[in-house]
């Protein structure tokens, strides 16, 4: 890219950084110490505040680039993320904020251990949730790098990786410094610019076609090479038996995963009351369905106005396709016109990667400290100070788990990979939390094998896949230890999760604890005892 680019967009990225540093620098001066505030902002936030928040953590970089580049290059079946990450809050609202957010107090957790063991579930429930958050930061950080080295030129490696470090290094910033009621704010500057730069590219990609949504997909279909067949389900997902079942293994965890991601349950304690949870998800859905809808124009204008070869000559997995789609529309390169759309797009896209890191550390850092190291210093009660304390220092260390995860793969696409990360949420966090709510006679034994009967398989089942080795696509392109031939495990590791839940709980010597189901149960449906 020419200098015009990097300058502008390396100005409005030091803009966006700047204005979110001052953020977390007010929102640290709020009290520091109190758990409350660091977990959940204080739970001052309004239904539209956190409604905004949600959207700008859940609309992420795979949301961005990924889709949109996997539409740009396999047509149909690309929508399947887009229309898979909207129906999942189905699930959320009918099944979980309310539920959540009354029995809860900052983590998943909370929820499962209110009449259980706590140690055991704890320990269990804070594993998966800083699994399932690593795989999630993993995605974001390759964004991040996808984009810089196209901003660069795609020619520097150590810029790209430097980006990562530096995206990691300003999470921890975030984070340490600011807790909940910063990171909150950034989600909803950063979902304000995105709707807004998103709103802008479909506007210019339908007015190049005069509104004629018919030649945007036949201009798509022409240029993609596949011809009519870019506009029929089976290009990504049809070639064979394999290829359909992990379609349906990726629609099972789109689908159910959302439901199990920390970083979106903790969303639902920033707010007073379980009403204002629901009414946080109903702003939520209404901003996240507008958002995906205008995805599919955007890479179906990608594959007709860019044309699919090219996107994947800039990026194999379609990871650039939006920032180039930005480019053509402002006048191509070479243009002030191009440069000033693109370097705004690039802005936003890395907007959208601080702010969904921000919040995923956060949630994972307070799994640490809140869970899994109260947990283990039971016997010398841990303070709301000291689990502050090493929360801090664990998004630090989950920070550089991160970084070296995302320089390894930098290559696949982010869609994808944060479809891993759903896989994985659906299969050890959605079985428990739906039993922990619903089944009377759930145990803690069922809890912990529900948990693990679906981490272990989904992590297992990912490592063993063609995703890891055995294709060239591959993390590791020149070994071959491949067994499972799917890409992604939602179709055996979500029912193995439901199943290891069931057998744990039947076979558990301990009765179940009707009375504290009961409770439970009337604390959820009523919020009588909610914090």
């Amino acid at each position: 890219m020419s200098g015009d680019h990097q300058t502008l967009a390396l100005l409005l990225f030091s803009a966006f950084v700047a204005v979110t540093l001052a953020i977390t620098t007010w929102a640290g001066r709020n009290r520091r110490g109190s758990a409350e505030e660091f977990y959940a902002g204080g739970r001052l936030f309004s239904p539209m505040e956190n409604g905004f928040a949600i959207a700008g953590d859940y609309m992420s970089a795979a949301s961005f680039l990924g889709i949109s580049g996997l539409i740009a290059l396999h047509g149909y079946d690309g929508m399947l993320y887009s229309v898979g990450f909207l129906v999942a809050w189905l699930v959320v609202l009918l099944f979980v904020a309310e539920l959540v957010r009354n029995c809860g107090r900052f983590t998943l957790a909370d929820v499962i251990a209110a009449r259980m063991r706590e140690r055991p579930v704890r320990i269990a429930a804070g594993t998966s949730s800083v699994t399932v958050s690593v795989l999630y930061l993993v995605a974001q950080m390759v964004g991040a790098g996808s984009l810089v080295a196209l901003l660069l030129g795609g020619t520097s490696e150590a810029a790209r990786s430097w980006t990562v470090i530096g995206v990691g290094a300003l999470m921890v910033v975030y984070v340490s410094l600011g807790g909940m009621r910063a990171t909150t704010w950034i989600q909803i500057v950063k979902a304000v610019l995105l709707m807004a730069g998103t709103l802008a590219l479909t506007v210019l990609v339908l007015l190049r076609f005069h509104g004629d949504v018919d030649q945007l997909l036949t201009t798509a279909a022409e240029r993609s090479g596949h011809g009519s067949d870019f506009l029929a389900p089976g290009l990504k997902y049809g070639e064979n038996w394999t290829a359909r079942l992990d379609f349906i293994s990726l629609g099972l965890a789109l689908v159910l995963g959302t439901a199990g991601l920390p970083h979106i349950l903790s969303r639902f304690y920033t707010v007073p009351t379980a009403r204002a949870a629901r009414r946080s998800v109903v702003w939520s859905i209404g901003l996240i369905g507008s958002f995906y809808l205008m995805t599919i124009v955007l890479g179906f204008g990608a594959a007709a106005i860019i044309g699919s070869d090219e996107v994947r000559a800039s990026s194999a997995a379609g990871n650039t396709a939006v920032p180039l789609l930005a480019l053509d529309l402002g006048g191509g390169a070479g243009t002030t016109g191009g440069a000033v759309l693109f370097a705004v797009v690039a802005a936003v896209a890395f907007a959208t990667i601080l702010a969904v890191v921000a919040g995923i550390t956060l949630a994972s850092s307070a799994s640490v400290a809140h869970d899994l190291y109260a947990s283990l210093r039971r016997r010398r009660r841990s303070t709301p100070y000291s689990e502050v304390a090493v929360a801090r220092a664990a998004a630090a260390g989950i920070g550089a788990v991160a970084i070296g995860l995302g320089l390894l793969a930098r290559d696949l696409n982010v869609a994808f990979l944060v479809g891993l990360a759903f896989a994985v949420a659906a299969s050890a966090n959605l079985p428990v939390l739906l039993y922990s709510l619903f089944w009377r006679n759930f145990t803690t034994r069922g809890a912990v094998w529900s948990v693990y009967g679906g981490l272990v398989p989904a992590v297992l089942l990912v490592v063993l896949s063609p995703v890891v080795s055995g294709s060239p696509d591959a993390l590791f392109p020149g070994v071959d230890f491949q067994v499972f031939p799917l890409q992604n495990p939602g179709a055996v590791s979500i029912p193995l999760g439901f199943l290891a839940g069931w057998l744990g709980t039947v076979t558990s010597p301990e009765p179940p604890d009707e009375a504290g189901h009961a409770e439970t149960e009337v604390r959820a449906l009523t919020g009588a005892g909610a914090v």
